[in-house]
């Protein structure tokens, strides 16, 4: 048995052998101990340091003193949806008074005008100065071309003869 259960550390037995093997470990005392046996020979061979004496005991022993935690009652179905069948009714009630203030509006009603200008008033023009021409030929670069679209946002005008030619 003890071959068996060296072979099993090592990786070397097939399905079967390994079944029967861990049956043995679950059974019998000897095959327990030489299974830590051979683990112990491992750890000397490979210069693995050892827990202290006792330990695993002392662990059971802490783990044992510890307090249980019991899971928390699960809620009804109807107190974990709470907030959202509030949140879904506020949105109907919502949706109701903005409907409502939409269609209780009278159609035949006069629209109010916000502001009125007098009829008489014209609209003022001005001309742009001489030298405007000139900045905005020199700045169009950093003018927003939101209506542009393919090459002509890397078009670059050179000249201008809107007012005659310049030198």
């Amino acid at each position: 048995m003890n071959e068996r259960i060296s072979a099993l550390m090592d990786g070397e037995l097939e399905r079967r052998e390994a079944g029967g093997a861990l049956d043995a470990l679950k059974h019998e005392g000897g095959a327990r101990d030489a299974w830590r046996r051979y683990h112990l020979i491992g750890d000397a061979m490979r210069d693995t340091r050892l827990l202290s004496a006792g330990f695993a005991a002392r662990v059971t022993m802490k783990l044992g003193d510890e307090p249980t935690v019991l899971a928390p009652r699960a809620k009804p179905l109807l107190e974990q949806r709470r907030w959202q069948l509030l949140s879904a009714a506020a949105s109907v009630a919502a949706v109701a008074f903005v409907s409502f203030a939409y269609f209780s509006q009278d159609p035949a009603a006069p629209a109010v005008p916000v502001a009125q200008t007098p009829a008489s008033a014209e609209t003022a023009q001005v001309a742009p100065p001489e030298t405007a021409n000139d900045y905005l030929l020199a700045h169009q670069g950093y003018s927003p071309r939101n209506s542009l679209q393919g090459m002509a946002a890397y078009v670059r005008t050179v000249s201008s003869d809107a007012r005659g030619s310049r030198r």
